[in-house]
């Protein structure tokens, strides 16, 4: 049975709506329209707060057309019921694709109603819910009009022999003919009269590929069957086996008593060229960010006409590199279905490709394998495959030189880069095809912030109470891993009141297995008593996008000893939802690479792209030494937003090329991209015990996208810098090329600057800083449990480096660097205070001049000081801009982090666990040395605290003679400056201040004086 994808539109309410019928009210009813068709609700007679509850269904004419289109919502007046000579428009909602998701995902949401013109009064907001479903069609043909003419049934069986041969010959990344663009209609369905005319008809099947017709059909025999379905999706994963660097004497018979070099025949001039390394030259490739690394291909897919009962394999040789083949898949044919890619360097004079099968069952040579024939080629004659085109067709070839005499394989082989379609899947010379070296896109999974209020309890009294006893009750949820305590209440009539929201981070997919578990605890002397337990489905739990009250439920408690779970322990009284507005965080905010709200239906669209060009690494160091060799298997792993990408691992090599590129979407320019290089342990999972060690770190790059230029390629090189437990260590170099390209307007791409970066609830129902961060810690658990069941796995202790897992722990480094950043932004106003005083001191009497020339006009005029302010600031950051930062882009800066002149005592102690595993002498002098340091802290704070005393000491009459004083003085100046004009008190206070130094005294000034007489509370701390 076939699927056919619909749209839901649930019209649930609206609030607030304009009266139109001139008498306070109006009749509203809604119309949407999308993809053609039309909706309509019922009327809601005089009422501006309607509530339809209605569900309207659209179809689609293509799975693949339901992000291409806009729904219009409009809601109307109905003049039956009070006719208007007015525009009968109460406002319209366009959503676009951003809008939808699948069934399970969508929450009520208020949009508020837009003007449908200039001269429309609209008001109020319409409730809606939108998704989409897959459902079931019966596969009852649709019925066929007379006046269509039917094709000969002779092509069209003809097609359909051909397609299943070309599915038998597809690679496992090829992408089928498309389906056509709608499934027919159940019997008695009415078609949709808005559909276009081309969805109407019957589709036709797909045109034969010029893969099946290249297969001859003079053979049935051949031809594997029909009805077992593709054998290509079926076969295992893919496993090779590396061979030996020498040649066996079997491979010497096959190179100077075998087959010939086979040479393209004219017809294929149009791939090839003179030279293969000039034809490279004028190769199109879509990933212009990196170099070009060209590959010879080489596709085995079948055999046929094989003299063996066995699983025969096949021998690659080319260029020193051989290679075997996993053991044939028996059919009807030898099916392998296996790419492979071999580094294609220029100083190759003219090798040859040798493809050979091999009888593993047959015990005839010296390794055991009887040769079964096979092919060379000149690689020089290979044709060259430009990425735009189709893959190339594999042909069937006779193979020589071995007990198959009439036996034929199917190969194809071409010269590509690493653009090519089969190379993601191929295996590569590079990595040698170990499981976990592939080049792999993750994406992390959607978080949800699963919000639990527990409000009440009723009927919780122990069975056997105490007489007038009063009884101590918590609650306990716990979701997975997570457990979170209630406060301790206090009762002893069986009623309890807690009124407390728990907050748990929930991955997608929520199944019906995701449970939430309650526990109602007894608080007792030697150990909480567990009373009642409840389980909560979380398939059950309403989702939500703003702050809207959701309804609450009564839960019954269970007895945790009956294994029934039928005894009534009390009942607890709950609220549960899940929160879409926030963002969940994985990553610290200040490098943050995401800030969407995890419900679709906020997401705005983006504003441009990110392209990251991985070009390779130098002068890497050696990371670990396997079987007395040192070695390092690098690979790079890159994370924005939810997407990560892993490149594939280059076994054994101090300078690794990649030249791989990724693309992102950009939603925020205020966001961070990481790049990680790290050191692979998992290649020698099959050789030694060594792949339960974890990956190694070697560096890490962060680049934020605001400082890129729009269009503009960065092609930089940066260190690789990692601070261990012995210092500071350069661990190489990497190379990569960077492009961010604007996708919007100039103006809604600076609107974003005036947006705030967290959604909407952070703001409304704000989570504190310590509460964010344990749901960070969290959040990074979850995704770090989800990379690592991938295939290959991405490793926790990668995805902890990538996500800053560790940033928040203690370091005395830190500290002192954060306190020198400090610093350094007080240092402006330090320079502006010391102008000010060597002004004052007439230091430059020609300066001091010019600023009591100033002072007089901004007196006089002090409309001109907010003008004077921002140009002298325009002037500070246009003369700044020469000074700007170029390339390279910033990077990390040991200077700054002090990692360079770091303490090795420090440095222990900044890598040390929690609890701490040192010696009790060291902890002991770590604790001395941080008690020195609080008690610093301490005389900081309490001088701070001292001066706020003192300025309430102004008023609140502490000290009676002091506060006298000064309230006397506001009197008198209240007075003066009633009395003369305000310009004239500025001037005079201005020359005053700037009078030159034989006029001053040296003590101190009398308010600085009396100020530092005032009381304080420090005397009263014991």
């Amino acid at each position: 049975m076939g699927t056919i994808r619909k749209l839901i539109v649930e019209v649930i309410d609206a609030q607030n709506l304009a009266p139109k019928d001139g008498h306070g009210t109006s009749s509203p009813y809604i119309v949407v329209d999308f993809y053609g068709q039309r909706r309509k609700t019922r009327t809601a007679v005089r009422d501006l707060n309607p509530v339809w509850n209605e569900t309207l269904s659209f179809n689609f004419g293509e799975h693949n057309e339901i992000f291409g289109d806009v729904l219009e919502l409009d809601v109307y007046h109905d003049q039956k019921y009070g006719p208007t000579r007015r525009e009968n428009s109460l406002g319209r909602v366009r959503l676009g694709s951003t809008q939808f998701v699948r069934k399970g995902e969508e929450a009520l949401i208020y949009y508020e109603l837009k003007k449908k013109n200039l001269f429309n009064m609209v008001q109020g907001k319409v409730g809606l819910k939108i998704y989409y479903v897959d459902e079931e069609i019966s596969p009852a043909p649709a019925p066929v009009s007379e006046n269509l003419t039917s094709p000969p049934e002779e092509k069209i069986e003809e097609a359909k022999i051909n397609d299943k041969d070309e599915t038998k010959t597809l690679p496992e990344k090829v992408e089928l003919p498309p389906a056509p663009p709608s499934e027919p209609l159940p019997a008695g369905e009415k078609p949709n009269e808005e559909l276009p005319e081309k969805e109407k008809t019957e589709p036709q099947p797909p045109p034969p590929s010029p893969e099946a017709e290249s297969e001859p059909k003079a053979e049935p025999e051949s031809q594997p069957p029909k009805e077992g379905g593709d054998p290509v999706d079926a076969l295992p994963p893919e496993v090779f086996e590396m061979a030996t660097a020498s040649i066996s004497r079997s491979n010497s018979e096959i190179r100077f008593n075998g087959p010939q070099p086979i040479r393209r025949s004219a017809s294929m001039a149009s791939f090839t060229s003179e030279a293969s390394v000039d034809s490279m030259l004028i190769e199109r490739s879509s990933f212009d960010l990196v170099d070009k690394m060209h590959y010879l291909f080489v596709r085995v897919v079948k055999a046929r006409y094989l003299p063996t009962n066995g699983n025969p394999i096949v021998k690659i040789a080319v260029s020193g590199d051989h290679v075997s083949s996993k053991p044939a898949r028996k059919t009807t044919l030898f099916e392998w279905n296996q790419t492979f890619a071999f580094s294609r360097d220029a100083h190759d004079s003219s090798p040859i490709l040798e493809i050979t099968v091999w009888d593993p069952q047959i015990v005839a040579d010296v390794d055991g394998r009887d040769l079964l024939g096979g092919v060379c080629f000149d690689v020089n004659e290979i044709p060259v495959r430009d990425p735009p085109d189709s893959p190339l067709a594999p042909q069937w070839y006779r193979m020589e030189g071995g007990g198959a005499q009439h036996g034929d394989l199917m190969i194809a082989t071409w010269i590509g880069t690493q653009a090519d379609d089969s190379f993601c899947d191929a295996w590569k010379s590079d990595t040698y095809n170990h499981v976990n070296s592939k080049a792999k896109v993750y994406q992390s999974p959607k978080l949800w912030y699963l919000r639990v209020t527990i409000l009440e309890a009723q009927d919780i009294t122990p069975s056997t109470p105490l007489k007038e006893a009063w009884f101590q009750f918590q609650v306990k949820a716990q979701f997975g891993f997570q457990v979170l305590k209630s406060k301790t209440a206090v009762t002893k009539n069986g009623v309890v009141s807690w009124n407390e929201d728990l907050l748990f981070v929930a991955a997608e997919p929520i199944t019906v297995s995701d449970y939430i578990v309650f526990s109602l605890e007894n608080r007792q002397p030697k150990a909480p008593v567990t009373m009642g337990v409840v389980r909560i489905p979380l398939t059950s739990v309403e989702r939500r996008v703003d702050d809207r009250n959701i309804g609450s439920r009564w839960f019954t408690f269970e007895d945790p000893n009956n294994e029934k779970k039928n005894g009534y322990k009390g009942r607890v009284h709950l609220r549960l939802c899940f929160d879409g507005g926030y963002h969940v965080m994985d990553e610290a905010a200040h490098v943050s690479s995401d800030y969407r709200p995890t419900a679709r239906q906020l997401w705005k669209p983006p504003v441009g792209t990110i392209e990251l060009g991985i070009i390779g690494c130098k002068n890497l160091i050696p990371m670990k030494t396997i079987n007395g060799k040192s070695s390092t298997d690098c690979y790079c792993v890159a994370k924005y937003g939810s997407k990560w990408v892993r490149t594939r691992t280059v076994s054994d090599n101090l300078e690794p090329k990649w030249n791989e590129q990724y693309t992102w979407k950009v939603f925020d320019p205020s966001t961070v991209l990481t790049i990680g290089v790290f050191d692979s342990f998992s290649v020698f999972e099959f050789e030694t015990n060594e792949s339960t060690r974890p990956d190694f770190r070697i560096g890490k790059v962060r680049i934020r996208i605001s400082t890129l230029q729009t269009g503009r390629v960065y092609k930089n090189t940066y260190p690789l810098l990692l601070l261990t437990h012995v210092g500071l260590k350069k661990m190489g170099e990497i190379e990569i090329a960077i492009r961010f390209v604007r996708t919007v307007q100039r103006l809604d791409f600076l609107h974003v600057y005036s947006q705030p970066m967290l959604p909407l609830m952070h703001h409304i129902k704000p989570l504190g800083v310590i509460h964010q961060e344990m749901l960070r810690n969290t959040a990074v658990k979850m995704v770090a449990g989800h990379l690592l069941r991938s295939e290959p796995p991405l490793r926790k202790e990668v995805v902890f480096y990538m996500l800053d897992a560790d940033s928040q722990n203690f370091s005395v480094r830190k500290v002192r660097a954060n306190w020198y950043r400090i610093i350094n932004v007080v240092a402006g106003l330090i320079e502006i205070v010391r102008w000010i005083e060597d002004t004052r001191g007439w230091r430059n009497p020609t300066a001091t001049i010019l600023v009591h020339a100033l002072l007089v006009m901004l007196v006089w005029f002090p409309d001109l000081i907010v003008p004077t302010l921002a140009f002298y600031v325009f002037a500070i950051g246009a003369w700044n801009y020469r000074f700007r930062a170029r390339d390279p882009l910033p990077h990390f800066d040991s200077k700054i982090s002090l990692a360079d002149v770091v303490d090795m005592e420090e440095l222990d102690e900044e890598f040390d666990m929690v609890p701490s595993t040192r010696s009790n002498e060291v902890v002991r002098a770590r604790y001395d040395k941080l008690r020195t340091l609080g008690a610093r802290v301490q005389t900081v704070l309490g001088d701070l605290a001292t001066q706020g005393e003192r300025v309430q000491a102004l008023v609140t009459w502490r000290d009676p003679c002091a506060t006298g004083i000064f309230i006397f003085l506001c009197l008198i100046v209240a007075m003066i400056l009633y009395l003369v004009p305000s310009k004239m008190v500025a001037m005079a206070c201005g020359f005053y201040y700037l009078r030159h130094p034989i006029f001053r005294d040296r003590l101190p000034s009398l308010g600085l004086n009396f100020f530092r007489r005032l009381p304080s509370l420090s005397d009263r701390i014991m």
